[in-house]
């Protein structure tokens, strides 16, 4: 009981101070960035590289004000499931900001999706998008997350990220059964086994 009264009380603070939207990225951060990605391959184009990163930058910014962001990630993710905001969960950062990439029609460079503890049973699952050299693994490239610091863009290499441990996206859909691919035979569609 009074476990549960603190974790309201905190909830409230938290709700009461709020965070405004994040500026746009600053040029030193967006240069810093796009250094990093150039550093992946010497096979990148470092103009993508640079566009990569100011796009990552400004989608954050402007999803943060689409999304209504006024605070802390978990607040708003209560907001958005309580339908007071239309989006703003992790998955919608991703999924929007991978849209956003990949409308670029970089040449060297590509997005993936990545979920971390998928498989852990009192953490919150969390989702996020990746930009890898073209062809590389997720595992070889660059997390850039806009959700875990309400707005402001976070990145760093995949497995250096200090906080979650990646996955690649389609392997867990598989692995949890949220996705089964079909085969056309005879002309119906005939669920395969989840590999």
């Amino acid at each position: 009981m009074i476990r549960t009264a603190v974790l309201l009380l905190g909830l409230l603070a938290l709700t009461a101070c709020g965070v405004r939207p994040p500026p746009p990225g600053d040029p030193r951060d967006v240069a810093a960035l796009a250094a990093e990605i150039r550093g992946l391959s010497p096979n990148i184009d470092p103009a993508e590289a640079a566009r990569a990163a100011q796009v990552a930058y400004r989608a954050s910014f402007d999803l943060s004000r689409a999304y209504g962001i006024t605070d802390p990630p978990l607040v708003h993710n209560a907001k958005v499931n309580a339908g007071t905001r239309p989006r703003g969960l992790c998955y919608h950062w991703a999924e929007d900001l991978q849209a956003l990439l990949d409308a670029e029609g970089f040449a060297t460079l590509q997005t993936a999706r990545a979920i971390a503890n998928s498989d852990r049973r009192f953490f919150i699952e969390h989702s996020t998008t990746v930009i890898t050299p073209k062809g590389a693994p997720m595992q070889a490239g660059i997390v850039v997350d806009p959700w875990r610091d309400g707005g402001r863009l976070f990145w760093s290499k995949v497995p250096d990220d200090p906080r979650y441990v990646w996955v690649p996206r389609k392997q867990v859909l598989k692995e949890t059964g949220r996705i089964r691919y079909v085969q056309r035979t005879a002309g119906s569609l005939v669920p395969l086994p989840i590999e």
